[in-house]
């Protein structure tokens, strides 16, 4: 053959090679395999196939790779590497690989405020930082009056009827905690002075000098003949009445209870009565009693009447003030260095407390560190017992406790601001204390018993029980809102995880971002610390041993050292302390020693220890909140003597 007929047919070959390949595209696309392998004979007769196998093998590479990508991008980001040079002298802080900044002669950290948006970690829980550039916080006006608000006020719907129509006063602010820790140039913003800077601003933080420092005093009170007493009370035994306003949710049957504002001598008569000589410093709800739903809704409202005042302070109707209770209150709480401090107990009973000229005749205070579980138709929950009162033994401060109590709180303004009373809360009495408390403790305030008291309650006991059991009670008409506080309480609990066997689907979760919990400790932080357990509804016993026992092993000697360098709260995220009933762990040992000596703790299946639901449940539903009084030590001898118990 010659070589012109071999180029021929070697044309003639290629051709068919190329119509081939075009064939088997047109047949199965670039993309479509034509076969799953394909044996060495398919792939000469069929040059264009195309093997799934290849296809897979492809996509495989592909999923590795974007594989690759997600877990760099998941990995936590790596701390940037200290700049040696630029802190010699100071010392590095290994756990948060950052140095401990020297501060300029005016006392500042000169980089706190680009360090203020970071995510703080510190340990178990990770939470952000608020700063005053996050929060757009109300200018701060004094004085103020909510008369002068009338056309702002808001309709809502009856909680209790859902149908009658009522006008309140707006929020003077939402929450600005934003699920964050609140920075101190943020807290600084919420507080007014009675005098202006030169600027004529009266939102001066802790510029103002601590006499100009106005406080807010709410009040909910039920027909209840003694509430203009307690006013009285309020400003003319102050020592700075004019820094001093008073709201009050008055909840009266018209034309059958006195006004809390009312006189009791008209004011032409006698114009000193500090109704009259302060009666611009008075604002006051009017509400009819038969709308009344419980305390929660009336503090709801009566935190609604809050105007930005630097204190805040919540006491019940029926309370007598001890002369300069603004001074000392004011004096206990900056003593905390706690800008998340709030000073919060039951009160002592009146009786021999005081002295008719205004003075205390008592050196005891009651603290909170007592409570239990109690049942009923509206479901298991925590409620405070009776509480201890004994000479203090922490000196020169308030003690730290666990709860806030209803019936006495004392703090800075923002507390009202981000811990509002929960709105949704119809015929709920018991269970207001722990969504307050809990809620609080979320958003990082802390909890001390004030080590003087300055006012004192008027319990219906000894001669005052036949007076003040006259005094009606807003749960005299239950039946017309019968069925609201069951619903109510599982809300309430479900908000704090204190109801975990009651599914989230079946309680109102409206308005969660008001009246939720935060986000700098976690509600389990607290269970786990103070000894409860919402599943088995059990608390360990015995709690007063460990808030208010020797000094230097009690509550306030063990957290307080962990109270943040700048004083917002102490920081949780440095307590590891689980409270164990002493009494349950000296048995345990007993047992250990009994069995010989092994080191693993034998455990006690009968609970004992612990308070449970059932233990002591009739006693304790008919038992109403008081304090247990403890006489004065003798000399040479730490133990005190229990005397009566003191109840409502």
């Amino acid at each position: 053959m010659s070589d012109y007929e071999d180029d021929k047919v070697a044309r003639e070959r290629r051709k068919k090679r190329v119509s081939s390949r075009a064939k088997g595209r047109s047949n199965g696309g670039f993309f479509c395999p034509t076969s799953i392998v394909l044996s060495p004979t398919e792939a000469i007769t069929q040059p264009g196939a195309i093997e799934l196998g290849l296809l897979l093998m492809f996509l495989v590479g592909l999923l590795y790779f974007y594989g690759c990508y997600e877990a760099i991008e998941s990995l936590p980001n790596t701390p940037r590497q200290p700049d040696w040079r630029a802190h010699l002298g100071e010392n590095l802080n290994l756990a948060l690989n950052e140095f401990d900044s020297t501060l300029t002669k005016t006392g500042k950290n000169p980089r706190a405020k680009q360090q203020g948006a970071e995510i703080a970690t510190d340990g178990a829980v990770a939470y952000k930082i608020t700063t005053a550039d996050d929060v757009n916080v109300p200018e701060c006006k004094w004085p103020v009056r909510l008369r002068d608000e009338l056309d702002q006020y808001e309709t809502i719907i009856h909680p209790g009827d859902l149908v009658t129509k009522m006008k309140i006063p707006p929020f003077w602010s939402p929450p600005i905690h934003k699920n964050g820790l609140m920075s101190r140039e943020l807290a600084m913003k919420v507080g007014s002075c009675a005098e202006p800077d030169a600027n004529g601003n009266y939102a001066r933080g802790d510029a103002c000098p601590i006499f100009k420092r106005t406080i807010f005093v709410q009040i909910a009170s039920f027909r209840d003949f003694e509430c203009r007493g307690t006013v009285e009370d309020i400003f003319l035994r102050s020592t700075y009445p004019d820094r001093i306003r008073v709201a009050v949710v008055d909840q009266i049957k018209s034309g059958e209870d006195p006004r809390c504002d009312e006189p009791p001598e008209p004011c032409d008569v006698k114009p000193e009565q500090a109704l009259c000589k302060y009666k611009d410093r008075i604002d006051v709800y009017e509400m009819d009693a038969d709308l009344s739903i419980g305390p929660v809704f009336a503090r709801h409202i009566g935190y609604r009447m809050y105007r930005g005042e630097y204190y805040a302070t919540q006491s019940d109707a029926h309370v007598s003030y001890i002369n300069g209770w603004d001074v000392s209150i004011v004096q206990q709480l900056e003593a905390t260095n706690d800008e998340m401090g709030v000073l919060s107990t039951y009160l002592t009973d009146v009786q021999g407390s005081i002295d008719k000229n205004g003075h205390s005749l008592v050196k005891t205070r009651p603290i909170m560190c007592n409570t239990i579980w109690e049942g009923g138709p509206q479901g298991m929950h925590l409620r405070h017992a009776s509480q201890p009162e004994k000479f203090p033994v922490i000196h020169g401060m308030p003690q730290l406790a666990p709860w806030w109590a209803a019936g006495y709180s004392f703090s800075r303004g923002h507390f009202v601001v981000n811990v509002p009373y929960d709105w949704l809360s119809p015929m709920i009495f018991q269970g207001e204390e722990m969504s307050i408390g809990i809620r609080g403790f979320s958003i990082g305030y802390d909890y001390y018993s004030p080590e003087r008291s300055v006012c004192f309650h008027h319990y219906a006991v000894g001669k005052n029980k036949k007076i003040r059991n006259r005094v009606k009670h807003f749960w005299d008409s239950a039946t017309k809102y019968e069925g609201t506080g069951r619903k109510a309480m599982q809300r309430l609990l479900g908000i704090v995880h204190m109801n975990p066997e009651v599914d989230a689907k079946n309680w109102d979760h409206r308005d969660e971002e008001i009246y939720g919990i935060g986000g700098v400790r976690e509600v389990q932080k607290f269970y786990e610390v103070f000894g409860i357990d919402v599943k088995k509804k059990t608390i360990e016993r015995n709690m007063c041993s460990f808030v208010d026992g020797k000094a230097e092993t009690s509550m306030h000697s063990i957290f307080h050292p962990h109270l943040r360098k700048d004083g917002m709260g102490v920081d949780y995220n440095r307590i590891h302390y689980k409270f164990v009933d002493p009494q349950k762990a000296r048995m345990g040992s007993e047992k250990e020693q009994v069995s010989g000596g092994i080191a693993k703790a034998v455990s006690t299946d009968d609970g004992e220890g612990e308070e449970s639901a059932a233990d002591d449940t009739d006693e304790v539903a008919a038992e109403e909140e008081g304090i247990v009084k403890e006489e004065a030590p003798e000399a040479g001898n730490d133990d005190n003597e229990e005397a009566e118990e003191v109840t409502e």
